[in-house]
C-alpha cells in the first residue's frame, strides 16, 4: 500500500529525506539522480525504502498511500468488504508507530531523559544541598528508578513487537481485500492512491 513513484519523488524533492537521498547518491555514484534511478535503487537496495519508512514514522507521517474507499460510490454488494477495508486502514494508521525500531522510538528517548533527570537530581541533592548523610538513600532511590526504567523499557519493547506483528498481518489481509475488490470491479486501486502528501511543508 506504499506507492513507490511517490516515494522516489519525495526522496528527490523533500528535505526531510536528505539523509536517504545521500545514501541513494552514494549508491548511484553521482550527485544528481532522477526519480527513475531512485526507483531502480529502491528495487536493488531494500534498506533505502526501509529508511524512508522509518523517517516517516519518526515524524508521524503515514506509509500507507491509500485513501479510504468512498462507500457511496460503490455497488451495494461491495460495501461490506469496503467498509472493513476502511476500518483496517484506520487501525493500521493508528498502530503504524509500532513499526518503528524500538531502539529509535520516542518511548526509549523519554525513558533515557527521565533517567538523566533523576541522575541530575541525585547529584543536586547530594552536592548542592549538602545531604551527604542521606546519600545512600538517594542512591538507592536512583537504583530503584533504573530498575523501574529497565522493567518499563522491556514491557514497551514487547508491546512494540506484538503490535508490529499485528500490523504486518492486518496489512497483508487488507492488501488481499483490496485486490479482491478490484477483481470484482468494485474499485480501481489506482484511484485510491494518494499521490502527494499535504503533511510536508
Amino acid at each position: 500500500m506504499i506507492h513507490l513513484p511517490r516515494v522516489a519523488k519525495e526522496i528527490k524533492n523533500i528535505g526531510l529525506y536528505d539523509l536517504v537521498l545521500q545514501d541513494v547518491q552514494k549508491l548511484a555514484k553521482k550527485d544528481r539522480v532522477s526519480e527513475d534511478e531512485i526507483l531502480n535503487i529502491i528495487e536493488q537496495y531494500p534498506h533505502i525504502l526501509q529508511d524512508y519508512k522509518q523517517t516517516n514514522v519518526e515524524y508521524n507521517l503515514s506509509n500507507i498511500h491509500i485513501r479510504d474507499i468512498d462507500l457511496e460510490s460503490i455497488k451495494d454488494e461491495c460495501k461490506s468488504t469496503a467498509k472493513e477495508v476502511n476500518q483496517n486502514l484506520k487501525f493500521l494508521r493508528e498502530i503504524e508507530k509500532y513499526t518503528l525500531d524500538f531502539e529509535q522510538s520516542p518511548t526509549l528517548v523519554i525513558i533515557f531523559s527521565v533517567e538523566f533527570f533523576v541522575l541530575f537530581s541525585v547529584q543536586y541533592f547530594i552536592v548542592l544541598l549538602d545531604l551527604k548523610e542521606w546519600q545512600w538513600w538517594i542512591y538507592g532511590f536512583f537504583a530503584l528508578s533504573i530498575v523501574g526504567a529497565w522493567w518499563y523499557a522491556k514491557k514497551e519493547h514487547k508491546k512494540y513487537q506484538e503490535q508490529s506483528k499485528i500490523f504486518k498481518e492486518r496489512y497483508k489481509e487488507t492488501q488481499k481485500m483490496l485486490e479482491s475488490l478490484e477483481k470484482e470491479g468494485c474499485i480501481k486501486k489506482s484511484g485510491l492512491i494518494i499521490l502527494d502528501s499535504d503533511e510536508h511543508v
